[in-house]
């Protein structure tokens, strides 16, 4: 990914925003300031190395679930998706179909593809490097690419955190299979929550306005729920529901009883130097 195209000219002026980057509608598009590019590496090195490190909690899993320690591998290596990696040796583990098991991670899986809807015209990659960019589109870049004010913000914070992320996770996951003999039981040291629990130690402050948290409160509610009656990923893919329940519902209070419309359906004007009673 080190060659590129051309990237568009600023403007030059404080607070401008490069030329031909979609920007998220709301108030902090109006005026947002360039960032530093080393700045944006540091963030994406953050996260690349915290979420990185829990790739030794799925190795230790998965080869406590039975899986080899090539099968394992592999896994980390082609499939590069943390929570369909857990969701996958789960199944497996308790018992369930493998067919079945990765149908559930595939669904799981899916979510990227609409990340990468949303980043192909952020990024606006050449076509040939497109193809490796999309393994790495997974929650992890998607979080740290969105929030950038530039193009060249947004490809070095999805660069850097996609080529740290797969490297230390492939790492860790084969440290983790390799130990996992000399930790005995492993589901009693509860390492399958680790890398899910990192990212949302990571997500957490991103939740900055009171939609985003009624939205993430009520996913949780939904996938602790649905947890104990329904198969393994099922429950995780439901909780997605509650983005639309939640925008539907603030339409509606936005809207209010009348939605300023007569009995008749027509909206009610004052005529001029009409006055309230």
């Amino acid at each position: 990914m080190a060659e590129q195209t051309a990237l568009p000219e600023s403007t030059g002026s404080p607070g401008a925003i490069t030329a031909g980057l979609p920007v998220p509608p709301g108030p902090a598009s109006e005026a947002r300031p360039d960032k530093p590019d080393a700045a944006v590496v540091r963030d994406a090195l953050g996260v690349g190395i915290a979420v990185g490190l829990s790739g030794f909690a799925f190795g230790v899993t998965s080869a406590g679930s039975g899986l080899s320690l090539l099968q394992t591998c592999v896994l980390s290596l082609l499939v590069f998706t943390g929570a369909s990696q857990f969701a996958l040796v789960g199944a497996l583990a308790a018992g369930g179909n493998p067919y079945t098991a990765a149908a559930g991670a595939f669904f799981l899986g899916v979510r990227n593809a609409f990340y990468g809807l949303r980043l192909s015209q952020l990024l606006a990659l050449p076509r040939a490097v497109r193809p490796f960019a999309a393994h790495w589109v997974i929650d992890e870049t998607t979080a740290v690419t969105l929030p950038q004010p530039t193009r060249r913000a947004a490809r070095i914070g999805f660069t850097v955190t996609g080529l740290t992320l797969y490297v230390l996770w492939n790492l860790t996951t084969l440290v983790g299979a390799l130990g996992a003999e000399a930790l005995g039981d492993t589901d009693a040291w509860g390492l399958d929550a680790a890398s899910p629990a990192v990212f949302l130690a990571l997500l957490a402050p991103m939740l900055t306005s009171t939609t985003e948290r009624v939205t993430a409160g009520l996913a949780v509610v939904l996938a602790l729920t649905l947890l104990p009656v329904l198969p393994a990923g099922v429950p995780v893919l439901l909780s997605a529901l509650a983005a639309p329940v939640v925008l539907f519902l603030m339409g509606r209070t936005k809207k209010g009883p009348g939605d300023g419309k007569g009995s008749n359906g027509t909206v009610t004007r004052r005529k001029k130097g009409e006055r309230d009673s």
